[in-house]
Order: structure tokens, then C-alpha cells, then sequence
């Protein structure tokens, strides 16, 4: 039996609640596999057209005077509830198909960021709504946030992406964990919290990469696999050109001169590879996987995916 972390990518979930709640179903099948088979999951996932979701309605209410505006942080919280929810709904009921008497839970998790991470003096993620020029610059103003223009479809808040530091909640994990419960946590890269001057903790408006919480989650677990599901089945080198390669079988050190060469896109694959190298510098003799979602049970076997070890 193995301990696995599951990192969920955009395309498990959906868009709308609708088509969220479709697309679980048959994420949970997947995931309710690995439990047959004998393994202990822990369940991670993104939130990013969630939360835009979540933050778009509540700051289109404010602006229109029917409602309080609401911070990103408390914006995450939400987005971490309701995709939970979900999840929740969906792998019980696929459990109770498969005669498994287990239980699912969803940790509203914090994650604590370093308020001197360069990121703060970066600002990279873009948020929210598009506004015109003048209307951004009058927000800005108003409130302080940055704009910047994006892709010539208006302007939108870009916040930090601040690497993640420690788990709050990591001992309720743990415990839920011991208890026989299946775990969803760290929801779109947890709600990003600092330490304040008197040594309390408070929301921040950033946004952590989903991959690289999952990654601490299952560096501090001690998980013996970390699996990153996305869109495609395998990691490329040359992707795009006729000499693409597939990984199937590769190594830190050949993984790390790739990055060093740039053959993985900012964007797309770069912050899932980095996710893989940081939790087996946590754990050295566990195994990094990257597939699709529809692949994961023949990518445990061996028979698919990218397969990064140490």
C-alpha cells in the first residue's frame, strides 16, 4: 500500500457548478480506484476559474451596491468549500457503490507564505475582472491595488504567487488521515496566510501554485508518490516540434537540465516539473508522477505517464 497525494488539475473540475459536479463523478471513479487497489489518499486541487468565479460575483455586487466587497483570501476559503463539497458528494457516493465504508472530508486549509517573498515585490498573477484603463487606474487608486494590461482584453489586478512555506492545518490532516477519512486539502494552493508583527496569522492577497502546495503537502506527509494530474498523458521535450519526445522514465538530475534549457512552457508543464523536483528533494526515495486524469489508474501500474524519480 502506498501513500499518494493526488493533485487534481483544471480539467477534473469545471466551470460551473453544473458542469462541475458532472465532471467530479467521474473524477471520483478514478479516485475511488486507487482505494480498491489498496492505497491511502490525500486529495488536492486547483480553483482557478472557481475562485475568478467567486471573486468576479462579489466584486460585481460591491460595485453595484448590493453586497460587501470580499477579500481574495476570503474569496479561496469559498472556492476551497464548495469544489470540497463537491468532491465530497461524489467520492462517497462512488464508495458506497464499491462497498467501501469510508468517509470524505474537506480541510479549509491555510497556507503560510513569507511576507518577504520577492514575489510581493512582483506582481504576476492576474485576478478578477478586466476594466478599461480608466476605470482600473480609479480603482487603483481607490484601493491600491496593481493593474496590468492582459493580452490587449483589458486590464486586470494581478496579485503575488509566493512560494508556501508551512501547513496550518497539517495536524487535523494527519489525524483525519489516521482515522481511516479521505482527505481533500490545500485547495487551490491553500488560503495564503503571513504572520503579522505580533506573531498572528492574517490573509494575504496572493496566489499559491496548487502544485507546488500539493508538493509541501506531500513532502510533509511523507507520501511515497506524488501525482500530478493534467491535461495531457505524458511530459514532452521539444513539445510541438518533430523531434518531441515523450518521458516516460526520467531522472532529477535530466529532468533539471531541461529546465535548464527551457524545454517546459511558464505557463503549463514548468510549475508541475519544479512541484516534482521539490518533493523528492522532500522525500528522495519517493516517485513523482505527471498523467491525465483518464490515465491514472494504468499510470500506477506503469504503463503510461511521465515517472520522475531521484
Amino acid at each position: 500500500m502506498a501513500k499518494i497525494v493526488v493533485a487534481l488539475g483544471g480539467n477534473a473540475l469545471g466551470n460551473s457548478p453544473e458542469e462541475q459536479l458532472k465532471l467530479v463523478k467521474g473524477t471520483a471513479k478514478s479516485l475511488v480506484a486507487l482505494l480498491k487497489a489498496g492505497h491511502e489518499v490525500v486529495i488536492s486541487h486547483g480553483n482557478g476559474p472557481q475562485v475568478g468565479a467567486i471573486n468576479l460575483g462579489m466584486n460585481y455586487a460591491a460595485e453595484h451596491g448590493q453586497g460587501a466587497a470580499f477579500p481574495f483570501p476570503e474569496c479561496g476559503a469559498m472556492s476551497q468549500g464548495y469544489i470540497g463539497y463537491h468532491l465530497q458528494q461524489s467520492l462517497l457516493n462512488e464508495m458506497r457503490k464499491e462497498g467501501i465504508q469510508q468517509d470524505a472530508a474537506t480541510i479549509v486549509t491555510q497556507i503560510e507564505v513569507d511576507p518577504k517573498d520577492s514575489a510581493f515585490q512582483n506582481l504576476t498573477k492576474p485576478i478578477g475582472s478586466f476594466y478599461d484603463k480608466e476605470t482600473s487606474e480609479q480603482i487603483a487608486a481607490e484601493k491600491g491595488y496593481t493593474f496590468v494590461e492582459d493580452a490587449g482584453r483589458g486590464y486586470r489586478r494581478v496579485v503575488a504567487s509566493p512560494q508556501p512555506v508551512d501547513i496550518l492545518e497539517l495536524t487535523s490532516i494527519e489525524t483525519l488521515i489516521e482515522s481511516g477519512t479521505l482527505v481533500i486539502a490545500g485547495g487551490g494552493g491553500g488560503v495564503p496566510v503571513i504572520k503579522n508583527t505580533e506573531g498572528s496569522y492574517q490573509g494575504v492577497a496572493a496566489v499559491i501554485d496548487k502544485d507546488q502546495s500539493s508538493a509541501l503537502l506531500a513532502g510533509k506527509l511523507e507520501a511515497d508518490q506524488l501525482i500530478i494530474l493534467t491535461a495531457v498523458e505524458h511530459v514532452y521535450i521539444h513539445y510541438g516540434k518533430e523531434s518531441q519526445e515523450k518521458l516516460t522514465q526520467v531522472q532529477t538530475r535530466d529532468l533539471i537540465e531541461y529546465v535548464k534549457h527551457g524545454e517546459f512552457a511558464k505557463g503549463s508543464m514548468l510549475p508541475k516539473i519544479i512541484a516534482c523536483l521539490s518533493f523528492l528533494d522532500h522525500n528522495p526515495n519517493g516517485k513523482a508522477i505527471i498523467t491525465s486524469l483518464d490515465s491514472l489508474e494504468k499510470a500506477l501500474d506503469g504503463a503510461t505517464g511521465t515517472h520522475i524519480t531521484k
